[in-house]
């Protein structure tokens, strides 16, 4: 039997000034250098972000011809809990055309503040990122 090997398009990944000045901040004083290790996954992660779609990580919310806006869910390096009951999210644009992945938001479920998490969200993203803001919505 051979073995096939997975191609996967490598990207360069972009922390949006917006992200890094509000939430990146919180999680690194909360978690400190458990913080940093799943920085680096993150990072790793993205630049491999197709491979994320095929372990049923991300969801495409919307997909155009030249970007793809995604919702992916991690978990802190060193805590017993899975990417899915960590309630931690990050929302990323992949632009295709440059193979480039801005992550725009990287956020706990609870902190956003009340009402529909996918609907605070995008408002997030369209107060902050006037150019992804005809695509949500």
């Amino acid at each position: 039997l051979k073995k096939t090997q997975m191609k996967s398009t490598s990207y360069a990944v972009s922390l949006e000034p917006f992200t890094q000045r509000h939430f990146i901040k919180y999680f690194a004083k909360k978690y400190k250098n458990a913080w940093d290790i799943t920085l680096k996954i993150i990072i790793i992660d993205f630049e491999q972000v197709e491979l994320l779609f095929l372990r049923d990580v991300a969801e495409t919310i919307i997909d155009s011809p030249d970007v793809k806006i995604c919702k992916t869910e991690f978990k802190i390096a060193g805590t017993g809990d899975s990417r899915h009951s960590s309630g931690n999210r990050c929302i990323v644009a992949i632009h295709k055309n440059i193979n480039m992945v801005c992550v725009l938001l990287v956020y706990n479920k609870n902190d956003l503040d009340g009402g529909n998490e996918t609907a605070r969200w995008k408002n997030l993203v369209k107060e902050n990122y006037p150019e992804y803001s005809k695509m949500l919505k």
